[in-house]
């Protein structure tokens, strides 16, 4: 799918994962996706994943409030948005890149030095990762579905 083709283009888990979801939706701006280069584990350092921040910038697009001043859109925001984060650890076992791969790959990597970066490569990291970004995108899919038919009550 869409995710597949992507990561392989592009080998970016966060951009991959917002474009898959920005043409699923038709939300956002495709020129973000450009600003999203280096957020896979926050500039590689092994924060959070780019498949969680990719999927929140999309859930944000959705749900997002319209005004800077609109508290209750804040909070009404962060309903799917932690629904989402609670379900990709529930499945993943973390939102932290290091912590995702040392589950895939059995030990974390140095995405800093380029000796460790060879060996997470060779080690299968587009498809490895390709993988966890399908879980992103399908539980994002899965919430923003579920809260669009909440909001217009099963319609």
């Amino acid at each position: 799918g869409k995710a597949e083709y992507y990561m392989r283009l592009c080998h970016n888990c966060a951009q991959t994962t917002y474009l898959a979801l920005h043409e699923t939706f038709g939300v956002g701006d495709a020129s973000l996706v450009k600003a999203l280069t280096p957020m896979p584990g926050i500039a590689e350092r092994g924060e959070t994943c780019g498949a969680v921040i990719g999927a929140l910038l999309t859930i944000g697009y959705v749900f997002g409030r319209e005004r800077l001043n609109d508290w209750a859109g804040w909070r009404d925001c962060l309903i799917p948005a932690r629904a989402f984060c609670d379900r990709f650890k529930a499945e993943m076992g973390s939102t932290q890149c290091a912590d995702i791969v040392e589950k895939m790959f059995g030990q974390r990597y140095n995405l800093a030095d380029p000796v460790d970066l060879g060996k997470f490569q060779e080690a299968g990291a587009t498809a490895k990762c390709t993988r966890v970004v399908q879980t992103a995108v399908r539980l994002a899919t899965d919430i923003i579905l579920e809260k669009k038919t909440e909001r217009t009550g099963g319609a």
